[in-house]
């Protein structure tokens, strides 16, 4: 990859890199990842190669990210027309089209997380981190906040998701805190913050938690 790559990690703009290759680790996934579809259908792995472009970005810059020319790359791998690829890499939020900070901050705003208080964490993060608007990065490269649809974890509102790893049951006090450990490179345990068993109520589990006496029958 080339060597013009600005990292967002040191707080400075990001421009396109000019190419993109695979490196050693990528390459071992994909002989993996291909040998699951059918030869002519190795377009289904799309997906995946994004997904390991958007990592492969992470352990080289700092920033998780899909550029340009490794959608190309992508293209090029599966047979297939880049516009393709570039639809799947535009249309799935998952995938940051332009550089992001070390910690990137995925907020959900949907209803659940919405009437168990998501406006506090939103408010809470952009206070902390400084940042003003959506898909903006903090001026260190450290942060970046975005707002994203369901989480898929509605029953544990409000959701916020760094990185690949979830933090429930948030709060104002609790997404300050976990903003001011991820500043000190000291991440909280994922899960609950409020220290819920999984999606137990809180206080524990109610419910089947001794056996009935056997009665012998």
């Amino acid at each position: 990859m080339a060597d013009n790559h600005i990292t967002a990690e040191h707080g400075a703009a990001a421009v396109e890199p000019t190419s993109f290759e695979f490196d050693a680790q990528s390459n071992a996934a994909i002989e993996r990842i291909l040998k699951k579809f059918p030869a002519g259908k190795q377009a289904s792995a799309v997906l995946p190669l994004l997904d390991l472009v958007q990592r492969q970005m992470k352990r080289q810059t700092g920033s998780a990210w899909v550029p340009r020319v490794a959608m190309d790359e992508t293209a090029r791998r599966l047979d297939m027309a880049p516009i393709r690829v570039y639809e799947v890499a535009t249309f799935y939020l998952m995938f940051n089209t332009k550089p992001v900070g070390t910690y990137h901050l995925q907020v959900c705003t949907t209803t659940p997380c919405w009437l168990r208080g998501s406006d506090q964490v939103v408010k809470t993060c952009r206070d902390v981190t400084g940042i003003k608007g959506w898909g903006e990065t903090s001026a260190d490269g450290a942060f970046t906040i975005t707002e994203v649809e369901c989480l898929g974890a509605c029953v544990n509102a409000p959701v916020l998701q760094v990185n690949d790893d979830f933090y429930e049951d948030m709060d104002a006090d609790s997404t300050k805190a976990l903003l001011e450990a991820l500043k000190r490179g000291e991440p909280p345990p994922v899960g609950s913050m409020t220290g819920r068993q999984g999606s137990a109520p809180d206080g524990g589990p109610q419910t089947l938690t001794t056996l009935a006496p056997s009665t012998g029958d």
